[in-house]
């Protein structure tokens, strides 16, 4: 074999060994690059912000957009994302109305350590604040043409022998706030719901009620929540005479009949027998300002627990002597 035919026999071997020395380094860089990145730093997060809130009188969406600073501390993965971002997408933010201040005919505003509430939504998850460089966050709401509307819930109800509706039904909210131009607002006296009906109740009910806004128009709330009260009652009867009361010294009324069948619904079971303690009577005003001498009699210490009741007759005569 000559010479130029002889190959050295490590030569193949020591390419290898740099490729294998040169992924060893790359290797060795990322881990390094990783183990560090997972690592907690402290860093400047900037986020734009656009608010949204209930406001009565104005719109739900700020117009303006306000970068809302913050020393926070993170892992590095998260530190470096943010900083080489380009452009940042705009969140939108819902605060609660109790934590917008009012600073101006329109301007309201997220002062001191109101703005810790929403740390999460604006820097997301496992961020930790260290303290906000933005101060106070400044936000424009327009002001839009309003009225407020009482909220009127239709009822068709029936009840289970010896169940009846214990008190006003509870509407919340009783009324809400129409956006919307002039003219359509115009026509608005109030927001009717759909009907509710309801049978062979037994029990105190609850639920919500969806609004649904005409077109061009918008509710402060897309939804109200009731309450009917339910209970079971006993019936007392009893008959009780008419008194008069606030009559002026001298004067004299006599009321017919004299005395009045009264039929009392109270709540089951019953605490207090109100056949005891309550008395019935006609007031001399009411007589003096009647025209024709009848007058509705009324109750007087009526316990807690009295549903309602009724008198027979409904209307008494009454002569002065």
């Amino acid at each position: 074999m000559s010479g130029l035919e002889y190959i050295h026999p490590q030569k193949g071997g020591l390419g290898r060994e740099w490729i294998f020395l040169v992924l060893s380094v790359i290797l060795a860089f990322l881990i390094w690059v990783l183990t560090n990145l997972s690592k907690e730093y402290s860093g400047t997060v900037s986020v734009p912000v656009v608010a949204e809130c209930n406001i009565e009188g104005h719109g739900t969406e700020s117009s303006n957009t306000v970068l809302v600073s913050a020393r926070c501390r993170a892992d590095g993965f998260r530190l470096v994302r943010e900083g080489s971002r380009q452009e940042r997408k705009v969140l939108k933010v819902r605060f609660d109305r109790a934590d917008m201040r009012r600073l101006g005919p329109d301007t309201y505003g997220i002062i001191g350590g109101a703005k810790n509430s929403y740390t999460n939504q604006f820097f997301g998850d496992n961020v930790h604040v260290e303290a906000f460089i933005t101060d106070t966050l400044k936000f424009v709401f327009p002001a839009e043409n309003h009225k407020r509307v009482p909220v009127e819930v239709p009822l068709s109800l029936s009840f289970r022998s010896q169940y009846m509706q214990s008190g006003p039904v509870v509407v919340s909210p009783d009324s809400i706030t129409v956006y919307g131009n002039a003219d359509r607002l115009q026509g608005i006296e109030k927001i009717t719901t759909s009907r509710i009906v309801m049978t062979e109740l037994s029990e105190s009910r609850h639920g919500v009620l969806r609004l649904s806004a005409p077109r061009g128009v918008r509710f402060s709330t897309d939804q109200v929540s009731y309450e009917i009260p339910v209970s079971r009652y006993v019936e007392l009867q009893a008959t009780l005479p008419v008194q008069v009361h606030n009559i002026p010294s001298g004067r004299q009324l006599q009321v017919y009949p004299a005395t009045a069948r009264v039929v009392f619904r109270c709540v089951f079971p019953l605490t207090r027998d109100p056949r005891s303690s309550v008395s019935l009577y006609v007031d001399w005003r009411d007589f003096s300002n009647s025209l024709t001498g009848r007058c509705v009699p009324r109750m007087s210490r009526l316990p807690v627990g009295v549903l309602e009741y009724r008198v027979e007759p409904e209307v008494f005569d009454c002569v002065e002597l």
